[in-house]
């Protein structure tokens, strides 16, 4: 029972997170800049918890040089989608950034399984995966359904232009889950070389911060709105996205090693969509507020379902 409800804890976790990554946004500006901050928190924390399990944080020289390249830039696509997650969430709200990025998750896992990419194990597409696949498909399309419909009904002008802005950012939240989807499977790797997720998660973290620390520079050319938060005085709780990614990753280690990684998985997608439900239900951390309609419920639930098909068949 504790590890059930872990596993829905570390999803709400996600949906937390974003959500106060949005808000870290509005004081610093650019999403480059919220993105950074939430990456170096969150690599200070691993760095931190590592240090104090005794665990040594370098990596052999030799090691490094022995492996392919692309087992070290899990980080980059990680830095990459969190930065969208930080756009898409005024775009879309909670529940839609929620779920485009784990329709892209499924797809390109269920790709990455079938080809092996990033040296990973081949699985077939089979009838559940099918099935799973379509009824993610159909629980997605009835979660937008209904602003849709809404949208439809008075046609104009600028509803057909802001229905076409929306369907773009949709895509880019897709995009957003294909390049977490790559950064798992990488990570995955990288676990197996090192004989740890946790220094797998440290690096990782390095690299994402240290990607954005460049982007920063290069496309604001200046970190200086890092104090803006404190002239601001803006709320203590906005500092903490990058702790709970951090601790994302180290409970999540800890139930796939309890559980495996198939219920762990399911669990966390249960929560990440139960919290970003109740995120923009309330409004939670200065959100915006939308009423969550039945037809959206149903579409959530029957994304689980077919999550749970690919996952544990």
């Amino acid at each position: 029972m504790f590890a059930i409800l872990l596993g829905i804890s570390i999803g709400a976790i996600l949906a937390v997170q974003t959500a106060i990554n949005a808000q870290l946004r509005r004081f610093v500006i650019s999403p480059f800049l919220a993105s950074m901050i939430s990456f170096t928190v969150g690599l200070i924390f691993l760095t931190v918890t590592l240090v104090m399990s005794g665990s040594p944080l370098w990596i052999p020289l030799d090691l490094f040089l022995s492996q392919p390249f692309f087992i070290w830039l899990g980080g980059i696509g990680g830095a990459i989608a969190i930065t969208i997650n930080i756009l898409l969430f005024p775009k879309l709200g909670s529940v839609q950034t929620a779920i485009m990025p784990i329709l892209g998750m499924t797809l390109m896992s269920m790709l990455i399984d079938h080809y092996g990419w990033f040296n990973s194990m081949q699985y077939s597409f089979e009838w559940n995966r099918i099935l799973g696949i379509a009824l993610v498909l159909l629980g997605v399309f009835l979660a937008i359904a209904i602003k849709e419909t809404k949208n439809e009904q008075s046609p104009t002008k600028t509803n057909k232009e802001n229905m076409l802005k929306q369907w773009i950012w949709r895509v880019v939240g897709v995009t957003a889950g294909m390049l977490m989807a790559i950064q798992i499977a990488i990570n995955g790797q990288l676990a197996k070389v090192l004989h740890s997720s946790s220094h797998a998660a440290l690096v990782s973290f390095f690299v994402g911060a240290t990607t954005l620390i460049v982007i920063v520079g290069v496309m604001d050319r200046s970190y200086t709105n890092i104090t803006e938060p404190f002239k601001q005085s803006a709320p203590w709780w906005i500092w903490i996205g990058g702790i709970l990614g951090g601790a994302y990753v180290l409970i999540n280690v800890f139930l796939v090693n309890q559980i495996g990684t198939g219920q762990t998985v399911i669990l966390a997608l249960f929560g990440q969509i139960t919290g970003s439900l109740m995120v923009e239900k309330f409004g939670l951390f200065h959100s915006l507020k939308n009423q969550i309609k039945r037809i959206q419920v149903f579409g959530l639930i029957v994304m689980i379902a077919g999550v749970f098909l690919i996952k544990i068949f």
